[in-house]
């Protein structure tokens, strides 16, 4: 069986930004007002940290529900992980993601600082200095036979995008642009030499890019 490296769910302005350049603790993606980007995952009826009854069904609940399908793993950037940077201060800090993260399987972080794995409810982290298809390799294997979602952030999918390395990608383009900030492309056109492509307009919004492989 094929395990797919996939790129899920992940938003980005009309002008391609997923970021802002400067992510600290009280900006963890870098921008005034990040949730523009994710609002519709946040509107859908699967969101996994809504606390109301209701959300809306269709075509943005489909891609909020399908982001655990047959995934054992993901991988992830450390900036994606939390905003220190260098050589680790404080390892009592454990991430963004609180006491239960939300992904439920192993998690393997890239970063040139290296620290030993630690677990958080049903998550455990794995902390990896080796190249894309190294990480990659190690991923697939601790995701037993399911898919491993490429988590981001942008300069991640970047370098997994360069070594030829990621099957498919679902990119959510919001109807609005940033200016400034890092890129996961200057068009989408940019990937159509590696990847069939199929845009997906929805009644929030968004028009969902769903690329797979050539």
């Amino acid at each position: 069986m094929v395990q797919l490296l996939r790129v899920m769910n992940f938003n980005v302005s009309s002008d391609g930004v997923g970021a802002g350049e400067h992510q600290s603790l009280e900006l963890p993606f870098g921008l005034e007002h990040p949730e523009r980007l994710f609002s519709w995952a946040g509107a859908t009826a699967s969101w996994p940290m809504r606390t109301d009854p209701g959300g809306s069904r269709g075509l943005d609940d489909y891609f909020t529900r399908d982001f655990a399908h047959n995934i054992g793993a993901e991988i992830m950037g450390r900036n994606k992980f939390g905003p220190q940077r260098g050589p680790w201060q404080d390892h009592e800090w454990q991430g963004w993601w609180g006491q239960e993260p939300p992904f439920r399987t192993p998690v393997f972080v890239m970063t040139h600082h290296l620290r030993p794995s630690f677990t958080l409810s049903d998550t455990t982290f794995h902390f990896t200095d080796a190249e894309p298809a190294a990480v990659l390799k190690e991923a697939r294997e601790a995701a037993q036979g399911k898919d491993v979602r490429l988590g981001g952030g942008v300069t991640t999918i970047r370098q997994f995008l360069d070594a030829g390395l990621v099957d498919t990608l679902h990119v959510a383009v919001s109807p609005f642009e940033l200016g400034s900030g890092l890129r996961l492309w200057d068009s989408p056109d940019d990937l159509l030499d590696r990847f069939h492509l199929e845009v997906v307009p929805s009644p929030s919004g968004v028009r969902h890019h769903l690329f797979w492989r050539r």
